[in-house]
């Protein structure tokens, strides 16, 4: 079910009084719970709402209503007064109070989108239910799939460490096994512009935007093997951490400027022996899917060692998994769109020409 984002009560006397309408905008959460009840005869029809708002959220009382509750949860009771009674207090400037007559019956009604019935219960919709559960399946693949291949890569590690120490492409070669496993069952990726990608031996340093934990499966997919940057607690997550230590991926310290110039050095090092990196620039997941800002450090890095930067567009992922709602998997398509490889020593101008190409695909296909 899902709520409009404002519900509108309007407040009605029934003749024989004159007709007034006051209307209140109360913004709703998903979690409201509305009951009715009714009674016969000349007792008065009462309706309690109970809804989770926020502190700033405001509550409108009609005489003789009573309001409680706590900043998060409260109650609005509204009753009718006895025919006949009159009240004399004063309510402001607002003419709705000042008629000073009796009510015989309070309407309220909440107007929802998409409800069946006013007293019903509201369970989750069928594609927020079925996201959740393909976020459960997903999460089973990729465990199951990656104890599997953790093994593998147990046992050709030695041998890694003897003939390829730097670029460890065994390792990436499992790596992508275990992403094309993962998501092939949930969603399809189409890719643009593969002529643009560098040689694979030819070292780089890749860009991109950052919209979702997807991201990572995506670009594993892409056929290149590069290096990526992940914050140090991820390392320690069983399997999966000690892969990516496997795999020779760089640890970072978020908002530790020495864990960053000695993340710097490290990818520069990595260049300089033949291996490619890659970077997210804005250094975190988009809420919005807007392009944020870029941080310099991978241009950094190609400004120096004199390597290509090669700019890298993905959409549909925040879609599919929104950041900050990885319980969830949406149907959808991811496109992955490579662009042409970006050359200079100025790394201010390739920060600035990445991020233009980048957004420009953004604003096109957003």
């Amino acid at each position: 079910m899902e709520v409009s984002k404002f519900n509108t009560f309007h407040f009605l006397p029934s003749p024989p009084f004159r007709f007034w309408k006051k209307e209140v905008n109360l913004p709703l959460s998903p979690s409201l719970h509305s009951q009715l009840t009714a009674s016969d005869g000349n007792h008065s029809w009462c309706s309690s709402l109970r809804q989770s708002i926020g502190r700033n959220s405001t509550f409108y009382a009609l005489p003789g209503s009573t309001v409680f509750g706590t900043s998060r949860q409260a109650c609005v009771s509204l009753h009718s007064f006895p025919q006949g009674k009159k009240r004399n207090n004063s309510y402001g400037n607002n003419s709705f109070y000042r008629q000073q007559r009796s009510l015989r019956h309070i309407i309220a009604r909440s107007e929802l989108a998409n409800t069946s019935s006013a007293g019903a219960a509201y369970p989750l919709s069928g594609l927020e239910l079925r996201s959740k559960v393909r976020a459960i399946c997903f999460y089973s693949v990729t465990a199951f799939s990656s104890i599997f291949l953790f093994m593998i890569m147990l046992v050709q590690h030695p041998f890694v460490l003897l003939f390829d120490r730097c670029r460890r492409n065994a390792h990436h070669l499992v790596a992508r096994t275990w992403a094309t496993l993962t998501i092939t069952p949930f969603y399809n990726v189409e890719f643009e512009g593969l002529e643009n990608l560098p040689s694979p031996d030819t070292p780089a340093v890749y860009v991109s935007n950052h919209q979702s934990f997807l991201d990572i499966y995506t670009l594993l997919t892409l056929g290149r093997n590069f290096k990526f940057i992940s914050k140090t607690a991820i390392f320690l997550f069983p399997i999966i951490g000690w892969a990516m230590y496997l795999m020779g991926l760089i640890p970072l310290r978020r908002m530790d400027s020495r864990s960053q110039l000695e993340c710097l050095k490290r990818c520069i090092d990595l260049v300089k022996k033949g291996a490619s990196v890659f970077f997210f620039p804005e250094g975190t997941r988009s809420k919005d899917g807007k392009l944020g800002p870029f941080k310099k450090g991978a241009f950094s890095v190609a400004a120096k060692t004199g390597v290509p930067v090669v700019p890298i567009t993905i959409t549909g992922t925040g879609s599919i998994m929104p950041a900050g709602l990885e319980g969830r998997v949406y149907p959808g398509l991811v496109k992955v769109v490579v662009h042409q490889p970006l050359k200079g020593n100025d790394s201010d101008v390739l920060c600035s020409e990445a991020r233009n190409v980048i957004k420009e695909v953004l604003i096109h296909r957003g």
